[in-house]
C-alpha cells in the first residue's frame, strides 16, 4: 500500500486551473485512486522482480500544497519472523554503496526540503509490530530525482562515468 503527496510538478508543466496556487495553497486531495494511476503498472513490475512473484499494489497518490517533491508511505504485511532490527539491517544491506539512497538514522524522518534540488531520495523504515507491517518512508524531488536525475545517472553509467556526475546528492535546504 503506497500513499504519495505530490508536489504540482507531478502534473505537467500544462496551466491547469486546479494546479493554480490559490487552488492548490491550504489544499490536499487524491487523484488517480483506485488502481487508476499511470505509474500504478511500474510499480508492480518493478516490485514483483525483486519479490520472484506478481505483487499486488494500492497506490493513492495525492496532490499536496508544494510546488514540487514527493513524500511516499509505503506499507506491507511483513513475513513471520520479521522484527524492526532486521528490517533495518535489510535496508542498510540493499543501500549501503547507494550514492543517492540516504536511509536516515533511527527517529529521523524524511522530508521533501531536505532534498530539494538534488537526485538524492531520503528513506526511513520502520516495523508496526501490532498491525504486523512494515514501514518505509521516502522523500524525493521529483524534478531532479524524477526522470530528468534518471536520465543523466543512466547516462552516466552508460558512458563509464561516475554515477553521480553532474547530479547532486544534497539537497540546497536543510
Amino acid at each position: 500500500m503506497i500513499v504519495a503527496a505530490s508536489g504540482t510538478s507531478g502534473a505537467g508543466k500544462a496551466a491547469k486551473p486546479h494546479l493554480l496556487g490559490s487552488e492548490v495553497m491550504g489544499n490536499m486531495s487524491p487523484y488517480g485512486v483506485g488502481g487508476g494511476h499511470r505509474h500504478t503498472p511500474e510499480m508492480i513490475q518493478n516490485l514483483s522482480g525483486p519479490a520472484g512473484e506478481r505483487v499486488t499494489v494500492s497506490f493513492t497518490p495525492t496532490l499536496a500544497p508544494m510546488p514540487r517533491g514527493i513524500l511516499a508511505t509505503c506499507t506491507a504485511t511483513a513475513k513471520p519472523g520479521v522484527t524492526a532490527e532486521t528490517v533495518r539491517a535489510a535496508y542498510e544491506k540493499a543501500y549501503a554503496d547507494e550514492p543517492f539512497v540516504h536511509l536516515l538514522p533511527e527517529g529521523q524522518w524524511p522530508a521533501t526540503a531536505s532534498v530539494y534540488g538534488s537526485n538524492a531520495v531520503q528513506v526511513q523504515v520502520a516495523y508496526d509490530a501490532n498491525a504486523n507491517r512494515i514501514i518505509a518512508i521516502s522523500a524525493i524531488d521529483n524534478l531532479t530525482k524524477g526522470t530528468a536525475g534518471g536520465a543523466v545517472q543512466s547516462m552516466n553509467i552508460a558512458l563509464g562515468l561516475p554515477e553521480t556526475t553532474g547530479l547532486s546528492t544534497i539537497g540546497v535546504a536543510p
